[in-house]
């Protein structure tokens, strides 16, 4: 049976971990849900439509906002495990008992580290503009992007999504237009809540002996996705993950930044579909 849309899922409530988190639940059920991870400074409303209902014509999709983001309450940690620990307690406290998991640039190490901290709970793993522990960010370009103005300010994530040429300015107003559609939205994401996050990353970042060992442990099936050029998580950690992960493959999308499955919606879709169906 299939139930609601991006755009008509109601907005619902669950408590965990003294925690109300905002959630909505969509899609075709009776199958292995995929709970979804965000980006820095993103809501449930900041996922691309196409791309969850494309997901949710085949599975159900749970869309939430973590603690201190969005309509939820609480407040947002300042480290990617302890935002692990709260999306843990989210799951559980919707009686899942096994989900798969796509997690988004930050929305990506929060994702791992709930494969790492509740390996049970997960079946497979799809990171997409993300990378590991001890990521390199030394060719990012996200200082300045998330520091510039912007007429209009909605056009800050056409720079961090896409790539500044013609084919990325394109594909960037087109996923505005999606992502404006729905009109009873969560609220932004608060200054606080962004230091916290980013403070998280900074420490998630740090270079120590061993930073990816980790990595082999997680023998999860794992679907890394990239775009060739990523300006926010630059396109070798794809890689670093894929070597290191037991278990993953990789696929570099061309042309495109840190959201290629926006770019490229119908071919994500389809790989996508080919990971979470396959038997392996």
């Amino acid at each position: 049976m299939t139930t609601h849309t991006h755009q008509t899922a109601p907005t619902q409530f669950v408590e965990a971990n003294g925690i109300r988190f905002a959630y909505r639940r969509f899609g075709k059920t009776g199958g292995v849900p995929i709970v979804m991870n965000i980006h820095f400074r993103g809501t449930m409303d900041h996922w691309d439509p196409l791309i969850t209902d494309g997901l949710a014509a085949q599975r159900e999709v749970i869309l939430f906002d973590n603690a201190g983001i969005g309509a939820s309450s609480g407040e947002t940690p300042a480290s990617i495990p302890a935002m692990a620990t709260d999306a843990i307690a989210f799951i559980r406290a919707l009686g899942i008992r096994k989900t798969d998991v796509l997690g988004y640039s930050i929305g990506g190490k929060v994702a791992q580290e709930i494969v790492v901290h509740a390996p049970e709970l997960v079946r497979k793993l799809i990171l997409v503009g993300t990378g590991p522990r001890g990521a390199d960010t030394a060719a990012s370009k996200s200082g300045q992007i998330f520091s510039a103005t912007y007429d209009p300010p909605e056009h800050l994530w056409i720079a961090a999504h896409f790539l500044p040429n013609a084919a990325g300015r394109a594909a960037g107003l087109k996923y505005l237009e999606r992502k404006f559609r729905r009109q009873d939205r969560v609220p932004e994401v608060s200054e606080a809540s962004a230091n916290a996050q980013y403070a998280a990353i900074v420490k998630s970042n740090e270079k120590t002996d061993g930073v990816w060992d980790y990595l082999a442990g997680i023998h999860h099936p794992v679907l890394v996705v990239d775009g060739s050029n990523d300006l926010i998580i630059p396109t070798v950690n794809g890689f670093t993950l894929q070597q290191h992960l037991p278990n993953a493959q990789l696929i570099v999308y061309p042309d495109s930044s840190h959201a290629p499955f926006y770019q490229y919606p119908d071919l994500f879709l389809a790989h996508a579909a080919l990971f979470l169906d396959s038997t392996k």
